[in-house]
């Protein structure tokens, strides 16, 4: 999919009434590259093209998610997503991939750089920059986001 019918399957789904989860999932899913079974991203959403990213089940994003898809996005099972968060795949020199773990809460405001990966079952706390990858059961915060303690 290029980056203009992705823009404007995000226009339809940002200007689509709320009660049409049904209508906005179907553009979800034809916008992604994989969009799991009884997962909801709440408008407004931002992407550049959508089908390199890849959404598992029963995910939960907040809205104003903004997501620069120049390398691939994968965001494992049961992740939520709070208000305002960034997942950025392009650097000064190269797009690299971010992976984020099945059970992974990211808080409002969040923006994740290119190339981390974020562990199974981790906590990131509001407003945290993730510049570096992030192991499993851990919470995480500050700019840029340290773990504080382990789950």
């Amino acid at each position: 999919m290029n980056s203009y019918r992705a823009q404007q399957l995000l226009q339809l789904i940002n200007a689509m009434d709320p009660a049409d989860q049904d209508g906005r999932r179907r553009l979800l899913a034809e916008l992604f590259g994989a969009f799991g079974e009884g997962s909801e991203i709440r408008p407004p959403v931002q992407c550049d093209y959508g089908h390199r990213i890849f959404v598992g089940v029963r995910c939960r994003a907040n809205p104003g998610l903004t997501i620069l898809d120049a390398a691939t996005v994968t965001i494992g099972d049961d992740v939520q997503i709070g208000p305002n968060v960034q997942l950025l795949t392009e650097g000064r020199d190269a797009a690299l991939p971010i992976v984020i773990g099945d059970n992974v809460w990211l808080g409002g405001g969040v923006i994740v750089c290119p190339g981390v990966t974020i562990g199974p079952d981790t906590v990131v706390s509001p407003g945290s920059l993730v510049v570096g990858d992030l192991p499993e059961r851990v919470v995480a915060a500050g700019s840029p986001a340290r773990v504080i303690r382990q789950l």
